[in-house]
């Protein structure tokens, strides 16, 4: 089954690199809040999050690429972007530098929500 597309949605090649230069930030950013001791109460709030958005991910590919269900990744989607941003949150506790390496994240998924709310409208 193929998929209508918008007219802004990126080529291919681009998802790549720009998930690479994601992932590398999101692993600076959560080995940075780990280095700050797992014992405190803040430090395991915003890495008990970021585990979950990471879990919320892996599901929307799954959903999107996998069974080809743009609505459910839709909505799996929106709910990654409600917990990434209270994991940015939990992470600006602990250090401002970690959360502002989620931010270009957190951003890239806002564009992914747009995109992928129109690909379920289109199909």
């Amino acid at each position: 089954m193929t998929l209508n597309k918008p007219s802004f949605n990126p080529p291919n090649w681009v998802f790549a690199p720009v998930w690479s230069v994601l992932y590398v930030m999101m692993g600076i950013s959560a080995g940075w809040v780990w280095a700050k001791g797992f014992h405190h109460k803040w430090v395991k709030t915003g890495l008990y999050h970021f585990g979950f958005q990471l879990l919320l991910n892996g599901l929307w590919s799954i959903m999107f690429f996998g069974l080809k269900q743009p609505l459910l990744a839709l909505l799996i989607i929106i709910a990654l972007l409600i917990v990434l941003a209270l994991t940015i949150k939990w992470f600006k506790v602990v250090s401002k530098f970690a959360a502002y390496l989620l931010t270009p994240y957190f951003l890239w998924v806002c564009f992914a929500t747009a995109l992928n709310f129109k690909i379920w409208e289109l199909n």
